[in-house]
């Protein structure tokens, strides 16, 4: 196996279809959007608020806007406005503004109240396609005869040198892969192909000096320092509650993550081994393993949870070899394969692109 696929680990079982399917579920958000115009923080009285989603509100919520002091009361949910009492338990109040975030601490119920309406997420159905992996194999009766340096069996031999390469074009496509536009599930002339993780990463897309990722260094000021990994596996922890336990990365990102203790790197009179190696960063947001692959752009850094990242193999699919009959003077055969990636919540994983790679 690669490093890569060495660290997402086996999968807890195969696919059973081409089109390989499993069920996702997420919990009721905690937080809203002001949508009204600017108010003013006093007097402390009721008020009216439209939000992006009433729905997400109930009466009794206790809300705080933004990161302000002030803690809000809701009183009433109609449609997507909400009454609410400022100044909750002598808070300070502060001005509300358009788009300011509403985060719901929680709910005080009242004592001997019925019991709330209940409210949930619907389940959503997320699927991926298998892609075959297959390399032919033949070998003469001549050569398998002779002696050659080295070699002991040269059928044995060529399946594992496929088997090498197989493996290499299956962590390429974890990565990298894309699935048709059209008739993914595959068909006579249409070949099936999985989507890797780099198009299934569709929320926690990050660029140096973009939004709430601050400039790096170097290249344009768009060099990867610890400021704009930190700052990314922050998103990422504040928008699944999850925290990051893998950085996948080419040969430039790695070094740059090496070079974060080149400042602090101290040595005795009697050291006579430099160690430059970063294997394990850890951080508040994750403890993270930091995996090398040749095949990701150079520009991008992956930031996963390898606990929701399995590649399976169809069930009964997994790298075999397979002879095939012969129609000549040689063995003939296959090294085949069929391999999908699963790849659950995919908003609690990340990527970092458009880094310096100079």
């Amino acid at each position: 196996m690669t490093p890569l696929l060495d660290h997402l680990g086996d999968a807890r079982r195969p696919a059973t279809s081409t089109v390989h399917e499993w069920i996702e579920d997420e919990l009721l958000p905690n937080t809203g959007t002001v949508v009204s115009q600017v108010f003013a923080p006093t007097p402390l009285t009721d008020i009216t608020v439209d939000v992006d989603d009433g729905s997400r509100f109930r009466v009794g919520d206790l809300v705080r806007p933004a990161d302000g002091p002030e803690v809000m009361l809701v009183t009433e949910v109609a449609g997507d406005t909400i009454s609410v009492v400022r100044g909750y338990g002598a808070t300070s109040a502060v001005s509300l503004a358009e788009d300011m975030t509403l985060t719901i601490l929680g709910n005080a119920a009242l004592e001997g109240a019925d019991a709330p309406d209940a409210r949930f997420t619907n389940r959503t159905r997320n699927a991926n396609y298998t892609q075959i992996f297959t390399a032919g194999i033949e070998v003469s009766g001549s050569m398998q005869a002779v002696r050659a340096h080295g070699i002991a069996d040269e059928l044995d031999y060529q399946k594992q040198e496929r088997m090498r390469e197989l493996l290499r074009d299956l962590e390429n496509c974890v990565i990298n892969g894309v699935a048709p536009t059209s008739t993914p599930q595959g068909s006579s002339t249409v070949r099936r192909s999985m989507n890797g993780i780099i198009p299934s990463i569709v929320t926690n897309q990050f660029q140096p000096g973009v939004g709430p990722i601050p400039g790096g260094s170097g290249g344009g000021s768009d060099g990867l320092t610890e400021e704009v990994l930190n700052a990314a596996l922050r998103e990422v922890w504040e928008a699944s509650s999850g925290p990051i336990d893998t950085i996948v990365c080419g040969g430039v990102q790695k070094r740059r993550i090496n070079g974060f203790l080149t400042s602090s790197r101290r040595y005795g009179p009697s050291d006579d081994r430099y160690s430059d190696l970063v294997s394990v960063y850890e951080s508040d947001f994750g403890v993270c393993r930091v995996v090398v692959s040749r095949w990701l752009p150079s520009d991008t850094l992956l930031l996963l949870d390898s606990s929701r990242v399995e590649v399976l193999p169809l069930e009964g699919r997994s790298f075999h070899y397979k002879s095939l009959a012969s129609t000549g003077d040689a063995a003939t055969g296959q090294v085949i394969g069929e391999y999908t990636l699963e790849m659950r919540n995919e908003n609690a994983h990340g990527l970092i692109n458009g880094l310096a790679t100079s």
